[in-house]
């Protein structure tokens, strides 16, 4: 009796490897996040996928570049976002202040991402100083404020003698510290910073922050 079946087709194939990949990755994001690059390993990652230790070595080369992927990932997911914002239409001043909003959207949404950006720093961006891909990906919202910043000046709204990067990183800080300094703040001050009832505030806020200073009388 002969089989009618054919070999595998590598579509499909191509499409179980893709599954089993972002399997790993998203596993591995929630470990690597939750006890650091020394903390995670490859063995107990395995052990809550669909796969082995064999096949994780196979896909990604090790625990190092296995890091590097979820690093890429993470980073990769807010560029996207930052690549569908749409504020060609707005003035620079609502532009400005809905950029600031989808940094403060994503980073609430991703408490993961601003885990694994901490333990990178604690290695010194190592990891991400060695990729490739991930000198490849720019950020689409650094040419957003830019240009949002030469429409701000040219019509005399914006007088802050800020560039492109320095804005970023302002609206990062605030962003960033919100997540990441949760507990400790907390603790320290008894206030919830991403307490629900107070979104609303702080998101408000860190936009009234980034006009005011852009917009400030200077002597």
């Amino acid at each position: 009796m002969t089989s009618t079946e054919g070999p595998a087709r590598p579509a499909a194939r191509t499409r179980d490897a893709a599954r089993t990949k972002a399997e790993i990755l998203a596993v591995a994001t929630r470990e690597f996040a939750r006890l650091g690059y020394a903390g995670a390993r490859v063995d107990e990652i395995a052990a809550s996928t669909a796969t082995t230790k064999r096949m994780i070595y196979y896909y990604f080369g090790g625990k190092e570049q296995l890091f590097t992927a979820v690093l890429e990932r993470a980073y990769t997911r807010i560029r996207e976002a930052e690549q569908l914002l749409d504020v060609e239409h707005l003035d620079p001043v609502a532009a400005v202040r809905r950029l600031a909003e989808l940094t403060f959207d994503h980073h609430e949404e991703h408490p993961d991402f601003i885990r694994l950006v901490s333990i990178e720093n604690i290695h010194e961006a190592e990891h991400i100083a060695a990729s490739a891909e991930l000198s490849r990906i720019s950020s689409p919202a650094i040419e957003v404020l830019r240009r949002i910043l030469d429409t701000g000046r040219a019509s005399g709204l914006f007088t802050a003698d800020v560039d492109a990067v320095d804005l970023h990183a302002m609206i990062s800080s605030f962003c960033f510290f919100r997540i990441a300094n949760r507990h400790t703040f907390g603790a320290l001050f008894g206030r919830d910073l991403v307490e629900s009832g107070r979104r609303e505030h702080y998101r408000t806020m860190l936009g009234d922050m980034i006009i005011a200073y852009l917009t400030a009388e200077r002597h």
